[in-house]
């Protein structure tokens, strides 16, 4: 299987264009969050509009998983907790998203929302429990915040990850992990776009201006991971120890360096 991994496009339509172009070359394509952006001026129902059209051309390229972002609430639970209701409309149109889960092949992906409080995070603990008990040969897990006192939760001061999903990972062992949230961890000393925890490998591409988006490619034929930003590129196999890769980062333009 061949997945391609995005995440915080935040309503970079040029890199939406960037994504359906490339869609149709991957069995699977992962947006892990973050669809849209709560500082843009562009008002949110437009934004969800203009995005649900996006997610609606890339289902049809290919088949395409989605999970929310602390960007796409936009609406509150019985328990007064924020939730992103306009990403359950994707369902409408094929494409699973938060709370759903899909085996593709020997695998078998859950998909999680963000949670914003202890009712929703309880609801997530529930989801991964539920799906533990399922028959499957792998395990992937779509969700927007990496591990915490990870390199891929890494800002370059202190790590903003997930200590929740720490737990649950100890708990269920999933095989992978894919994730966004933590923007430059890739690009900082100390941080990356890969990790493994265990038995589980993780994975942040981060984000970057541009007409293309960093994005993480899995070939689980071929057991590798490539990384891809328009400072360079990494790779690791994914049946071997990680060794932490090489930079091959080149001409790290200003923004990277804060």
């Amino acid at each position: 299987m061949k997945i391609l991994l995005v995440s915080d496009l935040h309503y970079t339509l040029k890199q939406y264009d960037w994504v359906l172009n490339e869609a149709g070359d991957f069995d699977l394509v992962v947006i892990a969050g973050d669809h849209l952006d709560i500082s843009s001026a562009v008002e949110i129902r437009a934004q969800v509009t203009v995005i649900q059209a996006y997610l609606r051309q890339i289902g049809a390229r290919t088949r395409l998983l989605v999970c929310s972002g602390n960007h796409d609430l936009d609406a509150f639970n019985n328990a007064g907790e924020k939730y992103a209701r306009w990403i359950l409309r994707a369902r409408q149109f094929g494409v699973p998203t938060d709370n759903d889960s899909i085996v593709v092949d020997d695998t078998l992906f859950t998909i999680c929302p963000w949670w914003d409080g202890p009712d929703t995070c309880s609801r997530v603990g529930l989801l991964l429990e539920r799906d533990s008990k399922k028959a499957r040969k792998h395990w992937v897990w779509v969700y927007h915040a990496p591990p915490d006192a990870s390199p891929t939760s890494w800002g370059g001061h202190r790590y903003f990850g997930d200590s929740q999903l720490v737990s649950w990972m100890q708990r269920f062992r999933p095989d992978m992990v894919l994730s966004g949230h933590i923007h430059h961890s890739p690009f900082k000393p100390g941080g990356s776009w890969v990790d493994c925890i265990g038995d589980t490998w993780i994975f942040n591409s981060g984000r970057q201006p541009g007409p293309f988006p960093t994005h993480t490619i899995i070939n689980t034929g071929e057991q590798m991971a490539l990384w891809f930003s328009i400072a360079g590129a990494e790779s690791v196999a994914l049946d071997q120890p990680l060794v932490r890769p090489v930079a091959e980062l080149t001409g790290l333009p200003d923004w990277l360096k804060k």
